[in-house]
């Protein structure tokens, strides 16, 4: 029989680095998590992604065990990797901070695509472009699907 679900966790952790200190503990400790357990897994499972922010979702059951989801890391960090910037604009319609050209968009957006709520490929490289005009981003290129 499936256990009883208590609660969910939403976190976004850097890969191979959690640790008990705010703000994981504190999320953790309110809901009756062992934070030392979660973090020796967290940390046992993003090996291979050192120091990238990952969402995870944790699921608490009733019996105060848990088990978590890692989701692909966010768009606008992604982007702002491919863009070579630490952050993005203030002003993002007037002062645009950076580029990324249509195929880097493309490559985001087939990462993205099992966590992101659309069917083809087209729209989730809209989404992405959308992310990026918002960072600040100028979108470079021919629009792909426009012949």
């Amino acid at each position: 029989m499936a256990k009883e679900i208590s609660g969910y966790v939403k976190l976004q952790c850097k890969g191979g680095q959690a640790n008990p200190a705010p703000p994981i503990g504190p999320a953790l400790g309110s809901k009756g998590i062992n934070i030392m357990d979660f973090c020796k897994q967290f940390n046992a499972r993003t090996q291979d992604k050192q120091g990238k922010v990952i969402p995870v979702l944790i699921t608490v059951y009733a019996d105060k065990s848990f088990d978590f989801v890692l989701k692909t890391p966010p768009a606008a960090i992604q982007l702002m990797e491919a863009a070579k910037i630490q952050k993005g604009s203030k002003e993002s319609n007037r002062a645009k901070v950076g580029k990324v050209n249509w195929d880097q968009v493309k490559a985001i957006a087939e990462d993205k695509m099992p966590d992101l709520n659309c069917f083809t490929i087209e729209s989730a490289m809209k989404m992405v472009a959308g992310t990026a005009r918002s960072l600040g981003l100028n979108v470079d290129g021919k629009v792909p699907w426009e012949n």
